[in-house]
C-alpha cells in the first residue's frame, strides 16, 4: 500500500514540475528531484544508477539556465544591446518573483524596452528587442518542457524496463 502512495506522490510531483514552467513560484527542477529521491530512498535504491544521476545533474543545470540563455539569445537576435541582454537575464529572475506567473513575461519585456530607450535607440528598435525577450520566454519554456520530459522518460525507462 505504501508503494502505491509513493507512486501517486511521484506522479503528482512530475505533473507539478510542468506547472512550474508557467508559475515559476513552483520550483520545477526541485519538484522533479524530490520525485527521483523518493523513488531512490523509499521504493528502490538500486535501479537509478550513477549515469542517471550525472545526466540528471546536467539536465538540471540546463533547466536552470534555459530562461536566462533563451532570453539573452533572443534579445540579441532581435537587435538588443549587451545591456539589454543582461537586463533580460536579470529581469527573468526578478520577474518570476514580482507577479508570478506573468512577471516572467512582462518584466523582461519592460526592462529591455527601458534599457534600449535609455541607450537612445529608436522606439521601434527598443520594441523589437523587447519582443526578443518575449520570444526568449517562449523558447525557454519550450526547452524546459522538452528537458523535463526527457528527464521523466529516462526515469521511467530505468525503473520500468
Amino acid at each position: 500500500m505504501l508503494d502505491v502512495i509513493i507512486w501517486i506522490i511521484i506522479a503528482v510531483l512530475f505533473i507539478l514540475s510542468f506547472v512550474g514552467i508557467i508559475f515559476p513560484i513552483v520550483p520545477s527542477v526541485l519538484v522533479l528531484w524530490i520525485g527521483f529521491l523518493l523513488y531512490q530512498f523509499v521504493l528502490n535504491g538500486t535501479e537509478l544508477n550513477t549515469l542517471f544521476w550525472i545526466i540528471m545533474i546536467v539536465f538540471t543545470v540546463l533547466l536552470i539556465g534555459a530562461d536566462i540563455i533563451a532570453n539573452s539569445y533572443f534579445v540579441k537576435k532581435y537587435g538588443g544591446s549587451k545591456w539589454g541582454e543582461r537586463g533580460a537575464a536579470i529581469a527573468v529572475i526578478v520577474g518570476s518573483f514580482i507577479t508570478p506567473p506573468f512577471g516572467i513575461i512582462y518584466i523582461p519585456f519592460l526592462v529591455v524596452f527601458i534599457i534600449e530607450m535609455v541607450q537612445r535607440r529608436t522606439m521601434r528598435d527598443a520594441f523589437k528587442a523587447s519582443l526578443g525577450s518575449l520570444f526568449g520566454f517562449l523558447g525557454g519554456a519550450f526547452a524546459k518542457i522538452v528537458i523535463q520530459l526527457v528527464m521523466i522518460i529516462w526515469f521511467f525507462l530505468l525503473v520500468v524496463f
